[in-house]
């Protein structure tokens, strides 16, 4: 009996939890199809004006692409300095090892702002360099790369070294062991981490507000500025409605792929 209401009660808190997570992104979809500008609830009517509207933005449609720009190179760059050092913190031996490990996890625990204000410091005054994309780039880099070098540094603290050794052992080289046995153990935690790093560029406001400049707009800034114009309120929901059903896709993804690879159970 006290099984089956624990049960009941685990059900009935799981389905609040679920509510309350999801009750808001749920009316910021309804009123991407709601006829009132107001935005009133229940919904006036329903009406595809403001998605139409929202597809002939010029706007929108530049910032999405420097969003995906930015998010791409950004996470390229943590795919290979991330990937590095993982390998170098889990597989060697060497003096500040875990501070080492420290400095590049740090990054993710800072406040954005004073990321923001460090970054903007060191390219404006200490080397002079224009804010762009390319900043916004470098900015989000320094954060995707603790996504992937936690993801890289789990996964081959899981697979041990063993079937590296064997492989050595062979006659392998260290390059064909790593093409040929860490490399595919490895697939599903790189694609995961870079998953997850263009997810979190894509969605950074504060420290590509501080490294962008005037002239470069990301999707979330182009939001932010919109947010409060009365004309552009249904456009911006009908984008926060994309942005969340599109952002199904990559959780999907991560779950499929992030999980062991065949063979490396133990």
């Amino acid at each position: 009996m006290l099984s089956s209401r624990m049960r009941g009660t685990t059900r009935v808190w799981t389905v609040l939890v679920l509510i309350f997570i999801y009750a808001p992104l749920a009316l910021v979809v309804v009123n991407a199809f709601n006829a009132s500008k107001t935005f009133a609830f229940p919904p006036s009517g329903f009406t595809l004006q403001w998605w139409r509207t929202a597809l002939a933005s010029d706007g929108m449609w530049t910032s999405l692409g420097n969003s995906v720009v930015v998010g791409l190179a950004a996470t390229a760059v943590a795919l290979v300095l991330g990937t590095m050092a993982a390998f170098a913190v889990q597989r060697y031996e060497f003096f500040g090892k875990q501070t080492v490990n420290l400095l590049v996890v740090l990054p993710i625990t800072l406040p954005g702002i004073v990321t923001g204000i460090a970054l903007n410091a060191t390219f404006t005054s200490a080397l002079g360099v224009t804010l762009g994309l390319a900043t916004v780039i470098v900015g989000h880099a320094t954060f995707c790369i603790v996504i992937v070098f936690n993801n890289t540094q789990a996964r081959l603290r899981r697979l041990g070294t063993s079937l590296e050794d064997a492989s050595a052992d062979l006659g392998a080289s260290s390059w064909q062991t790593f093409r040929f046995v860490t490399l595919p153990m490895m697939r599903g935690a790189l694609v995961a981490g870079a998953i997850l790093a263009f997810a979190l560029s894509f969605d950074e406001v504060v420290v590509t507000t501080f490294t962008a400049g005037p002239t470069v707009q990301t999707l979330p800034i182009w939001i932010f500025g919109n947010l409060f114009r009365p004309n552009q309120a249904p456009v911006i929901n009908v984008v926060a409605a994309a942005l969340t059903l599109i952002a199904i896709v990559p959780v999907w993804l991560t779950q499929r792929i992030g999980g062991d690879p065949a063979g490396t159970r133990i």
